[in-house]
């Protein structure tokens, strides 16, 4: 164990080391607008060479910074997490490959190396969902390997047509080509890629279904990693979307998505399915803001959610681990008298996903709903946005109040505390980033102040929307509003919502059970119907009926010889007067 220990420090260590590094060369870069674009020749052979490219910019080195930070946190986190596993020295090995995956994908200026990384994170999150090894692990395990495979197949078709264009650095193509058919092709393409993997709408059933993995890993998935890597690729690839009709296609499916999570996770009671929503909600945020143009934001907001959302995740892990396995909130209740600093940093994290004043979330998210309000959008669109962010305060103080407050639901004896000090580490590390990390940020990536000017009903709008949604979380939690549940339950509208709008059922049953009662069908029809009846049966019976009259010829029987003789001897005089 004493090895196993070591070997998770050193990765934290070096990660850490190595995330301070990259943040100190991208404030260079940032300031004084540096890009390096380097090739490395892999293998030159005669004519033939293999060059690997290589971006660094500003924003990659800062989106690796904050990648390398939360994953080095997540492993020394894991570190008293997953101490009881036998197989805690695999997992770390399987959380490495995953960043190295995430590490090729976001320096890569080439879709060739970057469906390396891609199909990585692919591979590599199978094998961390499956990790705990039952049948749910496994259901989940497939769901997310097979939609993602959506967009691994989108990402190939895109590579194929960047054969047009000779060379698969996108680019060097991106701002000139923007207009040729060829490359709104591998736009629609991309775009779709980047929607299987950050789970828009229609692909959004794998994500609450991958919560199946370890706590430390979902901190490290919803955060930085996987699901952020769609949305990182269109923010590469963000001047394709803007001159036709697919950013508009996009603002649709990402501000549904927005909504769809944040009224499901009203409905929810399980506290990793319920955190996994709000990801999904803030990724259709990041998605719709970017098919508006305004990419800057996008990655602001990408980069303060990592923050605020792997904070949120390993305090759900350590209260989790306290509770013995159990994930329902019903069972929890006055954890922040068991468990004072855990939950004081949820509380952070759960305010700043609010957008609460001065916390990370609040300089994004503001800045988001004050530039829809500039934009030219219409009604529908306005509606979704700061109706979502209404409902992601609802959620967020429902959750606080099941678990905050009331009585204790679970056992009598229990074993809550605070005394886990490892995880306690990674998570006060987190929460200061989550405090500090909005302003700092801010002040970074935006150098030019400038005034957004708004009439003080418009101002003050998104304060307000807050305030009701929370006052509405609380309402849900509190008081049993017997008609109006009577009604929903009527209607069955709570298992539409709670069950998101019946997804997980369609990506899975509805694809295949149509196929299957064919494949049945047929097999009846065919296999065990008419080709078994004049096919195998009809052959299997003409011959048992042949070998029993062979059978019957070798008796030894003498009336059988006898008369076979008269035979031939008939037919042998036949013969004789025919001839004559």
């Amino acid at each position: 164990m004493n090895t196993l220990i070591n070997y998770c420090k050193i990765s934290f260590y070096s990660l850490f080391f190595i995330s301070s590094f990259l943040f100190i060369i991208s404030l260079n870069f940032l300031l004084n607008d540096f890009t390096y674009f380097i090739e490395w020749e892999v293998l030159s052979l005669q004519s033939m060479s293999i060059v690997m490219t290589f971006l660094f910019d500003w924003m990659s080195l800062m989106f690796m910074s904050f990648v390398l930070l939360i994953s080095s946190l997540v492993i020394f986190y894991s570190n008293q997490y997953m101490e009881e596993d036998y197989n805690i020295n695999r997992f770390i090995l399987l959380v490495l490959m995953f960043v190295m995956s995430m590490m090729m994908l976001i320096i890569s200026p080439n879709l060739i190396s970057i469906l390396l990384g891609w199909d990585g994170l692919g591979l590599v999150s199978y094998c961390l969902v499956i990790y705990f090894q039952n049948v749910k692990s496994y259901n989940a395990g497939m769901l997310t390997a097979l939609s993602n495979r959506i967009g691994d197949v989108a990402l190939l078709l895109a590579i194929a047509w960047m054969l047009n264009y000779g060379s698969w650095n996108y680019i060097f193509y991106l701002d000139m080509m923007k207009n040729n058919m060829e490359m709104m092709v591998i736009g629609v393409l991309v775009m779709l890629a980047a929607m299987t993997k950050s789970a828009q709408i229609p692909f959004s059933s794998w994500l609450p279904a991958a919560m199946a993995a370890p706590t430390p890993v979902s901190a490290l998935v919803h955060s930085s990693t996987l699901v952020t890597a769609g949305v990182y690729l269109l923010i590469r690839f963000n001047d394709l979307l803007m001159n036709w009709w697919m950013s508009q296609f996009l603002l649709l499916m990402a501000g549904l998505t927005m909504f769809m999570a944040g009224l499901g996770a009203n409905f929810e009671f399980d506290l990793k399915k319920i955190i996994a929503l709000s990801t999904l909600s803030q990724l259709g945020l990041m998605m719709s803001i970017l098919s508006m143009g305004f990419y800057k934001l996008a990655f602001f907001h990408l980069l303060t959610h990592a923050l605020f959302k792997a904070l949120l995740f390993m305090c759900a892990g350590s209260i989790i681990h306290n509770m013995k396995n159990s994930q329902d909130i019903r069972m929890m209740g006055s954890l922040s008298m068991s468990m004072p600093l855990t939950c004081s940093c949820f509380n952070v994290a759960n305010l700043a996903l609010c957008g609460m004043p001065f916390l990370a979330g609040f300089y994004s998210k503001d800045l988001i709903l004050e530039m829809v309000m500039l934009s030219y959008v219409n009604v529908f669109v306005f509606f979704l946005f700061f109706f979502s962010t209404g409902l992601t305060v609802c959620y967020s103080f429902r959750l606080c109040f099941y678990s905050m407050t009331g009585t204790f639901n679970s056992t009598s004896l229990h074993p809550l505390n605070d005394s886990s000090w490892i995880m306690l580490f990674s998570i006060w590390v987190l929460m200061i980033m989550a405090v500090i990390g909005g302003s700092f940020l801010s002040w970074l990536m935006f150098l030019n102040p400038s005034m957004i000017c708004l009439p003080l009903k418009m101002k003050m709008l998104t304060l307000f929307v807050c305030l009701l949604g929370g006052l509405f979380g609380y309402l849900l939690s509190n008081i049993k509003l017997f008609f109006i549940n009577k009604a929903l339950y009527y209607y069955n509208f709570i298992n539409f919502v709670g069950s998101m709008w019946f997804m997980p059922v369609i990506s899975t049953l509805g694809v295949i059970n149509y196929p299957l009662k064919l494949g049945l069908y047929s097999y009846k029809s065919f296999d065990q119907g008419w080709s078994e009846f004049f096919g195998s049966q009809m052959i299997y019976v003409q011959l048992k009926n042949y070998s029993l009259y062979l059978q019957e010829f070798q008796k030894n029987n003498l009336k059988i010889y006898l008369l076979s003789y008269m035979l031939w001897f008939i037919i042998l005089l036949m013969l004789v007067v025919m001839v004559n």
